[in-house]
């Protein structure tokens, strides 16, 4: 054990608190607006709104929450409103913790999945190393310090692909120009445009092959995909993968037609082999991929996708349906522009990602040295810790 750390059994960590159901809002309950927060166990920080007061937890605070299901841990110090099934709260003895440092020490475990089955008496069976409180408020200071800067990321990247959906919408529908306009069978559209079907600038490229077990092709999967950009971040290999598969080459674009609705579609910038699940296509008739790729995350194509999905589990929608859809289609220079204009927003948003993913990646050393007492920081002096 680290020199002056103590340590604790976890429930010796913990103080009884009044948080119990009568705190607590069933899912069917929460609202998308409302006076008050609802804390649950899922991936979101805040799950919705609710306005009954009756409900409401504000005396106590700070509490960490622990999903029992899903292992998520959140940081509370507002008024709000509790989920129910496997919300757990807890609340540290601060007489023994700093409530934040104790927050970050419980994010530092590893707590191993077992599907949605509860794993609070996992946490249970934890040890808590209690540092000297400065040294504890000065570890929860410089984490929390990287914590923000990757909110505030998370905050440009929000306000960045908002932008970039508000323009894509102006751009394919009123072009770049600002020219009159003219009624067509799907609206209004600028007088210069035509109207066409995506099949014909489109066409489906289709060549299955059987993966090598020794090969080193680039895999791509759905999950490689990231919703609303067109950038490949992170594939996998192709001696990961047994049954057939697609091949694409580079420039083809790779579109999921499994749940259409996450809105995944990529440029490729590789050679590789994809999932079944995933479309390649590419531009024909002097269209260029650059230019379609955009339109693959347009809404007109988005809602158009998910009314012609088949299967209630898995839904898939298909190339037979989607070549129907009916677009405008702009000359090519005025094509070349709002390609242009679109990739500078998609090389931002690639930049913005990149940084947070630095920022993660320091927090998570961060989080592992100084819980461990690799990394200290007992004898560095810090404004407003607190």
């Amino acid at each position: 054990m680290i020199e002056n750390w103590e340590k604790y059994e976890f429930t010796d960590c913990l103080k009884d608190n009044n948080v119990g159901r009568a705190n607590q809002i069933n899912a069917s309950e929460i609202k998308y607006q409302g006076k008050y927060p609802v804390i649950d166990q899922g991936q979101d920080f805040i799950a919705g709104y609710s306005d009954e007061t009756n409900k409401l937890v504000k005396d106590g605070l700070p509490y960490v929450i622990f999903g029992d299901h899903t292992r998520c841990f959140k940081f509370i110090d507002f008024p709000f409103i509790v989920g129910a099934d496997g919300t757990k709260v807890l609340s540290p003895n601060k007489e023994l913790f700093s409530p934040k440092y104790f927050y970050y020490q419980l994010l530092s475990f590893e707590i191993p999945s077992r599907g949605y089955n509860r794993h609070y008496k996992m946490l249970k069976e934890k040890i808590l190393f209690r540092p000297p409180l400065p040294e504890q408020q000065k570890i929860a200071f410089v984490l929390s310090t990287v914590q923000k800067a990757i909110e505030a990321q998370d905050k440009l990247i929000k306000t960045t692909t908002e932008l970039k959906k508000a323009l894509m919408q102006k751009l394919f529908t009123e072009g770049t120009k600002g020219e009159k306009q003219k009624q067509t069978e799907i609206g209004l559209v600028p007088e210069s445009w035509e109207v066409v079907e995506l099949g014909d600038v489109c066409e489906r490229v289709s060549v299955n092959v059987q993966p090598n077990p020794d090969g080193e092709k680039p895999y791509v999967g759905l999950e490689h995909i990231t919703s609303g950009q067109i950038y490949l971040t992170n594939w996998g290999k192709e001696s990961d993968v047994v049954s057939s598969k697609s091949e694409f080459k580079k420039g083809e674009i790779l579109y999921g037609k499994l749940r259409p609705y996450l809105d995944k579609a990529a440029i490729a910038h590789f050679d590789g082999i994809s999932s079944t699940d995933i479309l390649i296509f590419k531009g024909k008739n002097q269209i260029k991929n650059d230019f379609l790729i955009h339109f693959f995350h347009s809404e007109s194509l988005l809602d158009f996708a998910k009314s012609t999905t088949t299967g209630v589990q898995h839904p898939r929608t298909s190339w037979s349906s989607l070549k129907k859809l009916k677009l405008g289609l702009p000359s090519k220079s005025e094509r070349e522009i709002i390609a242009q204009t679109l990739n500078l927003f998609e090389d931002k948003l690639t930049s913005l990602q990149k940084k947070k993913q630095t920022l993660s990646d320091l927090f998570k050393t961060l989080l592992h040295e100084l819980m461990t007492g690799q990394r200290r920081v007992n004898e560095l002096e810090f404004e407003g810790v607190e």
